[in-house]
């Protein structure tokens, strides 16, 4: 893994991050005070990013590549779209990661130190929150309609075979 210094006030930095459809919600104060607390990390091909059954307070935001999600070793789905957000649930509930993240080639991700929102108060708390949360809430919404997509094609095919030995 090659990783940057923290991002502070990198201009340029924020204007590509405002980009992607998942950090355009927040606003120029909220992601600057993010970046604060945020590095680019760098992945080969096949390198770990998260081990399940770790803690780690970062959030990730795929800028660029694929990341393969797996459980006990088993895949769970692959990341490809810049702004897709794993690592999150950890952080909202504070248990150890679920899963554990691949680089699937190169990889190149935004980390957050979830600790920030920690160290805001009053509005600025409240605010970074909700955009963060509804990031969340977005990302867990469209998993699940994949999951569920998956599981009526599994009931679709489990019937389709069943029926033929009748």
């Amino acid at each position: 893994m090659i990783e940057s210094e923290y991002l502070k006030d990198n201009v340029e930095m924020i204007q590509k991050l405002r980009q992607m459809p998942t950090l355009e919600l927040f606003d120029e104060k909220s992601l600057k005070g993010a970046l604060q607390l945020s590095k680019i990390r760098q992945y080969g091909p096949g390198e770990l990013i998260i081990k399940e059954d770790s803690y780690d307070d970062r959030i990730y935001f795929l800028i660029s590549g694929q990341v393969r999600i797996e459980k006990d070793g088993k895949e769970l789905s692959v990341l490809k779209r810049g702004g897709d957000v794993f690592g999150e649930m950890g952080v909202i509930d504070g248990s150890a990661r679920s899963a554990s993240a691949y680089a699937v080639g190169d990889v190149v991700c935004l980390a957050i130190d979830a600790s920030y929102i920690d160290r805001l108060s009053g509005n600025d708390k409240i605010a970074f929150g909700y955009i963060l949360y509804r990031v969340f809430a977005e990302s867990l919404a469209n998993r699940l309609r994949l999951t569920s997509e998956e599981l009526i094609r599994l009931n679709t095919d489990f019937r389709a075979n069943n029926f033929q030995w009748l």
